[in-house]
Formats: structure tokens, sequence, C-alpha cells
């Protein structure tokens, strides 16, 4: 299965069985995968703004756990562990509703225990406006028969 078709499985899960993100980030879109970077999008709406009518840090924060676990699993693993770790950096204002908030994120050690990731953000034009950091712990996570680690990981040559 490539990449992209399972993290879309993966992204499918959490819209299905987690609270948060299908009534935070329902209409992201995964646009892009291969193993151990993804890209998404998202469409903002006023759900997603704050009271000034901007994007709101939280939603960004969100994305930053969410992008994190999508990277994991672009690696093959189902289950993407838990956060250990998530920081976000806050650039300048992520736009108003209306706009399109682009992501890409990577996978940047991927170990038995613990997966790092990092991933940035932009608008329409390509401006960063925020970048942020996410550390997994993995190691239980290698147990789900879901995984597809063999198949997304380079082949011995």
């Amino acid at each position: 299965m490539p990449a992209l078709k399972f993290v879309r499985t993966v992204w499918e899960s959490f819209r299905a069985k987690s609270g948060l993100e299908p009534t935070l980030l329902d209409g992201l879109r995964v646009t892009h995968a291969v193993p151990g970077r993804v890209k998404f999008e998202l469409d903002i709406k006023q759900e997603h703004t704050n009271r000034l009518q901007i994007l709101h840090g939280g939603t960004i924060a969100s994305m930053v756990d969410l992008g994190g676990s999508l990277a994991v699993a672009s690696k093959g693993l189902f289950s993407t562990g838990v956060s250990t770790d998530l920081n976000v950096t806050y650039l300048s204002s992520g736009g108003k509703v209306g706009d399109k908030i682009l992501a890409e994120v990577s996978c940047d050690k991927f170990g038995k225990t613990l997966a790092f990731t990092s991933i940035k953000f932009m608008n329409a034009n390509g401006d960063v406006f925020a970048r942020g950091s996410h550390t997994k712990y993995i190691a239980q996570a290698w147990k789900d028969p879901n995984n597809i680690t063999d198949e997304l990981s380079p082949k011995a040559g």
C-alpha cells in the first residue's frame, strides 16, 4: 500500500474514533505522503479562529499534534503513539476565514521508542507563519497488527 493511501486511512481512523479531530479539523485534506513526509491543507473556517477573527493558536497546536501523528503513520505505524512533547512557534497571523493553510511535516527521527517530527505552516503565498515540533512515544505502537512498516521501509539491496 502506498504511503499516501495508508496515511489517509489513519486520518480516517482519527476522524471516526477521536473527539477532537473530527470536530475541529474535519475539513483537513492530506494531499501528499511518502515515507517520512506528509503535506496537508485546511481551509480556515469560523471554528478555527479566535475572537480577533484570525486563526487560533490552539488550532495550529492541534495541527502540530495531528501532523506529527500523520508523519509517524507515513512510516507505516497505524497506531501513532502518544505525545511526550509538543512545541509551536507562532511567527505571524495564520490568516482569516476563507484563507488556506498549507502544512509540510517530516518525521526527522524514527526509532523503536520515540519519533521526532517537525512541521511548518504556510499561507497560500508560501509564507511561513508558524512551525512546530512533536515528539511521540511509539514503543507500544509497534505491536499494532495494522502496521505496514516493512512495506514502507527502504528495501535492502
